[in-house]
């Protein structure tokens, strides 16, 4: 689903973010991108999106070479992805249902398929009753659910989540995970950038640790750091 093909990707003031890395991420997997800040998550997460362009190497996602896409299919490409972020980014002029319509909307889905699809992931995240509220009027549990909702709505190929507990307390991030984990189950590709390593370490997923831009580490059912 996911393969890093000798990809190095240096800024323009020299800084090398990624320094050759080779990475398979097989369909349906559960992976967690882990190290110390500024050793290249981020940069690995915009080089999926096409955000940026790797200096040397090759990304792909399925079977769409991101060097091969124009600027004009590029959008296109990204509507595949579904994107859980630990600042929410929801539209906070709508409310739940329109936060998750809305994402429906930028793919052009019709009007009758969103009022069939909206209340089954509104279901599936626990908001069935709070539609109509606007996200000022959530925790930032629910507020980050109904993100899990909006980033699920499309049915995804890949969900990449970033930092998505970073900002909730224990017990509501260990209830965002059992979603993400039900959203995994049931057949959708997950990478997860964190640096929870309470949760990295509880759920023994594949884990993925980056150190100064290379792959230091690579395990199934792994820890967050290495076990002495």
């Amino acid at each position: 689903m996911i393969r890093f093909k000798n990809v190095s990707k240096i800024f323009n003031n020299n800084v090398k973010a990624l320094s050759d890395v080779n990475i398979d991420i097989e369909k349906g997997e559960f992976v967690f991108l882990v190290g110390p800040s500024g050793a290249g998550k981020s940069t690995f997460i915009r080089l999926l999106l096409k955000e940026v362009e790797p200096t040397t190497g090759k990304v792909l996602v399925g079977d769409t070479d991101l060097s091969k896409l124009n600027r004009r299919s590029t959008p296109y490409f990204r509507r595949k992805i579904g994107m859980v972020f630990q600042d929410f980014r929801l539209i906070h002029t709508l409310n739940v249902y329109e936060n998750v319509a809305f994402a429906m909307k930028v793919v052009e889905a019709s009007p009758r398929e969103i009022r069939r699809r909206v209340p089954i992931v509104l279901s599936l995240v626990g908001l069935s009753h709070k539609y109509k509220m606007f996200p000022n009027e959530l925790s930032g549990g629910e507020q980050q659910r109904v993100s899990l909702a909006r980033a699920m709505v499309n049915n995804p190929s890949v969900l990449i989540a970033d930092e998505p507990t970073g900002n909730l307390d224990p017990e509501t991030a260990k209830e965002i995970m059992e979603l993400l984990d039900d959203v995994n189950k049931a057949g959708t590709t997950i990478l997860m950038a964190t640096h929870a390593k309470n949760i990295v370490d509880e759920m023994r997923k594949r884990v993925i640790a980056l150190e100064n831009g290379e792959i230091v580490r690579d395990e199934k059912k792994g820890r967050y750091e290495n076990e002495v």
